[in-house]
């Protein structure tokens, strides 16, 4: 067995240890394993995954019913490089963290961006998505190559999305859309210049799509950076999970999974 195999195994094991460790001393946690005990749950070899079923495509269910995503298929590899059984637990976002907090699952696998706000709370494992901002333009159009080119063209924007932040700053007159369908229809139309919107969003768009005849005109020097969450006492498990995405990057396993759903990698 690889040297690095051997390091993911061992930390999988001194998770389970401390989990095991934490779950035996002072009152034991209330409910089964079956309930949701987060202990009982990692110390019986299942790792319990929050995630929305209802996020495509990062999480969502497919014609047949099933549960798959991005994010689904990257907690399933992790699991799977562990040594561990996964569960998912479909939780609507807005309590998603509350269940967390309560103990209702292990960790949160839902495209978690890293803020410092998220950062005093909870840990997280290494990104496994790196997401920058993108201006998307009709691929004959090459006006635009920098945030500084928006200034006087047109763009559609949801006007409560940060990315409607950014077009005005850059001074764009902005046409207000309800969301991405909307905006790329309007530039398609060419009734607009350009869209700002996270560069997932328009790669998934390619990818299940096809050719659209839409480009990328440039990105945002600071990408978004999306990862595993857990609570502050899970320092073990996070240890095991980076490790575990590590080896999985190094096979080329994430740039797989990425390539699928997105038609490119971004886990990089």
């Amino acid at each position: 067995m690889p040297r690095r195999s051997l390091t993911v195994l061992a930390l999988a094991a001194t998770a389970a240890l401390a989990l095991t460790a934490c779950s035996t001393s002072g009152s034991e946690p209330t409910g089964s394993a079956a309930s949701g005990s987060e202990y009982g749950l990692v110390a019986d070899g299942t790792l319990t995954v929050a995630t929305e079923g209802t996020y495509r495509p990062f999480s969502y269910h497919d014609e047949s019913g099933e549960l798959v995503g991005f994010d689904v298929e990257i907690a399933e590899a992790v699991a799977e490089k562990l040594g561990l059984e996964v569960r998912f637990e479909e939780t609507q976002w807005d309590a998603i963290f509350a269940g967390l907090d309560a103990g209702r699952f292990d960790v949160i696998g839902n495209q978690v961006s890293i803020n410092p706000e998220r950062e005093e709370k909870y840990l997280f494992s290494e990104p496994y998505t790196v997401s920058p901002g993108v201006i998307v333009v009709r691929e004959d159009d090459d006006s635009i190559s920098s945030f500084d080119d928006l200034a006087g063209k047109t763009t559609a924007q949801s006007l409560t999305s940060n990315w409607y932040t950014l077009a005005e700053e850059s001074g764009a007159q902005v046409e207000a859309v309800e969301g991405w369908a909307q905006a790329v229809a309007l530039l398609e139309q060419g009734r607009v210049d350009a869209t700002v919107n996270d560069s997932l969003t328009f790669l998934d768009y390619e990818n299940s799509e096809g050719p659209t005849g839409l480009k990328i005109a440039t990105e945002t020097d600071d990408p978004s950076l999306s990862a595993f969450a857990f609570t502050k006492d899970k320092g073990a498990l996070v240890e095991a999970v980076d490790a575990a995405l590590a080896e999985l990057r190094e096979e080329g396993v994430l740039a797989e999974i990425s390539e699928k759903y997105f038609g490119d990698d971004v886990t990089e």
